[in-house]
C-alpha cells in the first residue's frame, strides 16, 4: 500500500480521490467542497481516499470522509498519516465522522479507533438516523495503535 495525497500541490489528483469516495458514499452526490484529499494505492490502482472537509480553525475541528475498496488498506503506516494530517500538521484537537446508521461495518470501525459516537435521529431524512462520530486528539494519542 502506497500513500498518494491531493490537495493544493496537485489538484487533480485531490479531485480523483474526492470523486472516489463521494462515488462509494450514499448520498453524498454533490460531492464535497473546499478540501484535501489521502488517497491509498495498491499496485497503482486507488483502493481507498479519505476527504479532510468542513474545517472550522477556530474550533479546531475537521470532519473526514473515507471509503475503499479493499480491506486491507487500514495498515498503521496508513492510519499514521489518516489521523496525522489533522492533529500533526492541521493542529486540529477533534475530527468528526458521520455515518448512516445503517453502516455496520463503518460503525465497527469507528469504535474499533476510539471514535465516541452521538446518534441523531432523521439527520439523514426522515427514515435514517446518522451518527455523529468524534476523537479528540488525547484519545487518538492514547489508543492502543500508536502504543508501540
Amino acid at each position: 500500500m502506497r500513500i498518494a495525497w491531493g490537495g493544493a500541490r496537485d489538484l487533480a489528483a485531490n479531485q480523483t480521490i474526492a470523486d472516489f469516495v463521494a462515488g462509494q458514499i450514499v448520498g453524498c452526490e454533490r460531492g464535497f467542497a473546499d478540501f484535501t484529499t489521502m488517497g491509498v494505492l495498491e499496485n497503482d490502482a486507488l483502493v481507498a481516499g479519505v476527504v479532510f472537509h468542513n474545517y472550522a480553525p477556530e474550533a479546531g475541528v475537521i470532519e473526514l470522509s473515507a471509503s475503499s475498496t479493499s480491506k486491507r488498506w487500514l495498515t498503521r503506516p496508513v492510519l499514521k498519516a489518516m489521523f496525522g494530517y489533522p492533529f500533526d500538521e492541521v493542529g486540529c484537537q477533534m475530527v468528526v465522522l458521520r455515518v448512516s446508521e445503517r453502516n455496520s461495518g463503518m460503525i465497527a470501525i469507528a469504535e474499533r479507533f476510539g471514535f465516541s459516537p452521538h446518534r441523531i435521529p432523521r439527520l439523514r431524512g426522515r427514515a435514517e438516523a446518522e451518527i455523529i462520530f468524534t476523537l479528540t486528539d488525547n484519545d487518538w494519542r492514547n489508543h492502543p495503535a500508536n502504543q508501540r
